[in-house]
């Protein structure tokens, strides 16, 4: 039986040998481990007592489940696809999510009303956030500054400033909200309100609601495309998902899919949408182009993936690390559209440019004499996210071996 109050926004890890996703039965105590590029599952992982929320780091290596009947998180080590530790939390643990640097854990304890803050290079708890009753989703802003928590029964969500660890405002939203998204510049928090049959976006500058969308009958999960102008919303009951135009808030589509769908993610490279089914024990593949549903794949009892994340970068695959962009490379605007400016405050003495896209193929390289002010034309390039990496050649180098980021083209 489905818990009342549980959701997912999203699921997806990549690794070396592509994107996967990690579904938990909640039923049977299993995650089951997806190949998204073949939608086949490759492995299925025991973990603890009612395993829901899904949180990946962001490099890939590692991925963090909540047992709600165990009050315990356990990590998963991507490489072997093995439990490496599993941490004890609070009481009920439910939403689980990582921050952008990937050195804190937020876990919300439903029965406890609380979040705990884990440092992951001890995997202790170093901070308990007291939030709402009965909190659900939990989501990191792309700054790693605020966590946006659901909270079920005040029918609130609890903004917490992540430098203080202490909640900077509680905002109303709508009845009995379960799901919750960021959007890709950090800028509005989306939140599915199960007894409302509605989405509410919160302005993060403000924390006030900004918009209330009318989607399907009791929606739980949502997640939103990589380049931000489609957000995904499941439908419980109506066993459809509404696709929400991020620019007019309006829902353009809804789509017929398996028994009470809850969790929902989109791959990184924005083209397909997978749709978790509680009551089928099946994931749904969409396709972002046209909005069909070719493919059903099977997966273990009562699957209810709980979480608002989708890890982006490969591991040793085009981008081999999660290093943050080096403050003297930046590069605007971000997203971009046609141009794409790069500019160095160092005197690079010989570097390539390379970048590739999510699943790790080059799209770009050039060998550069030196970068002060570069323009990059990507007017003909696909949507997406892209991985920019500046890599010193020869010798006397003035930067580290390799500086990079990430950049979005709309």
């Amino acid at each position: 039986m489905m818990i009342v109050g549980l959701v997912v926004a999203g699921f997806l890890g990549i690794r070396a040998v592509g994107q996967t996703a990690y579904i938990t039965n909640f039923g049977d105590n299993t995650v089951s481990v997806i190949n998204v590029t073949a939608d086949t599952v490759v492995t299925t992982i025991h973990v603890g007592i009612n395993p829901l929320g899904v949180a990946c780091s962001p490099d890939g290596n590692w991925v963090y489940i909540t047992n709600m009947g165990a009050g315990t998180v356990c990590i998963i080590n991507t490489a072997t696809n093995t439990v490496s530790a599993t941490i004890q939390v609070g009481s009920g643990p439910t939403g689980i999510a990582v921050n952008p640097a990937g050195t804190k854990l937020y876990v919300a304890n439903y029965l406890d009303y609380t979040v705990d803050e884990i440092t992951l290079a001890t995997n202790s708890i170093t901070a308990i956030i007291n939030v709402g009753a009965y909190p659900n989703g939990v989501a990191v802003s792309p700054d790693g500054s605020k966590v946006y928590v659901t909270n079920y029964i005040d029918n609130t969500v609890s903004a917490i400033n992540t430098s203080a660890n202490t909640v900077m405002a509680t905002i109303s939203v709508g009845q009995q909200p379960l799901g919750v998204c960021m959007s890709i510049d950090g800028s509005k928090a989306y939140i599915t309100n199960y007894g409302s049959g509605t989405v509410s976006i919160i302005n993060t500058a403000t924390n006030a609601v900004s918009g209330i969308i009318t989607v399907g009958v009791q929606p739980e999960g949502i997640s939103v495309n990589p380049v931000g102008t489609r957000a995904y919303v499941t439908n419980f009951f109506d066993t459809t998902v509404s696709v929400i135009n991020t620019a007019t808030n309006t829902v353009t589509a809804t789509v017929k899919v398996g028994t009470n769908p809850d969790g929902i993610s989109v791959t990184p490279d924005g083209s397909k949408v997978y749709v978790v089914n509680y009551g089928g024990n099946s994931v749904d593949v969409m396709l972002a182009s046209n909005n069909s549903v070719p493919t059903a794949i099977a997966v273990g009892g009562a699957p209810e993936p709980l979480g608002n994340f989708i890890s982006i970068y490969p591991s040793h695959t085009g981008i081999p690390s999660l290093t943050p962009p080096t403050p003297s490379i930046t590069i605007y605007p971000n997203p971009a559209n046609t141009i794409l400016n790069i500019h160095s405050q160092l005197t690079i003495g010989n570097c390539q440019l390379i970048i590739t896209d999510v699943m790790g193929n080059e799209v770009y390289r050039e060998t550069l004499p030196a970068i002060v002010n570069c323009q990059l034309s990507i007017v003909n390039w696909n949507a997406g996210i892209y991985f920019y990496e500046i890599r010193g050649e020869g010798t006397g180098l003035q930067i580290p071996t390799s500086t990079r980021g990430k950049f979005i083209k709309e």
